[in-house]
């Protein structure tokens, strides 16, 4: 089943594949797969030298193996530079960057990047919508734009 997560992850991501780095079980469940925390890393597709790593909680159980349940929205965002940073001309002041949907039909989780131009950052967050009311959760994360050291 953990194995399932990263197929999963990639075919609902819209610009970006995620990369499962691992999990950590938090509660056992008797029947079907445990409750978890797992850690996903993915690649800005439009800006290469930024990664951003997401935590985000797995609920187990039956529903949970079938892929049935709705997992909360309890998740975690942290996005550096990893590499040279070279903006694209025309780079969206909003844009999606990667989605994830959390329940089977009316919760999924977006990760929004914006560009401050004035103080030369990039700022990630996460939300966690659902599509009939809304949900308040979210996260951010800055990366500044800074030069890279040449290899």
């Amino acid at each position: 089943m953990k194995r399932l997560f990263p197929l999963c992850f990639a075919a609902l991501a819209l610009s970006a594949a995620a990369e499962e780095i691992d999990c950590v079980t938090t509660t056992w469940k008797l029947v079907g797969a445990n409750h978890r925390i797992c850690v996903y890393a993915y690649d800005d597709p439009k800006i290469p030298g930024v990664t951003c790593h997401v935590s985000q909680a797995r609920t187990g159980g039956v529903k949970g193996s079938l892929g049935l349940a709705e997992d909360p929205s309890q998740f975690s965002l942290a996005c550096r530079q990893v590499g040279p940073i070279a903006l694209p001309a025309k780079l969206p002041a909003d844009e999606v960057v990667f989605s994830e949907d959390t329940s089977l039909l009316f919760k999924e989780t977006k990760i929004h990047r914006f560009l401050d131009r004035k103080r030369n950052v990039l700022v990630y967050l996460a939300i966690s919508r659902r599509i009939i009311e809304g949900a308040p959760a979210n996260a951010i994360s800055t990366v500044p734009i800074q030069p890279w050291p040449a290899p």
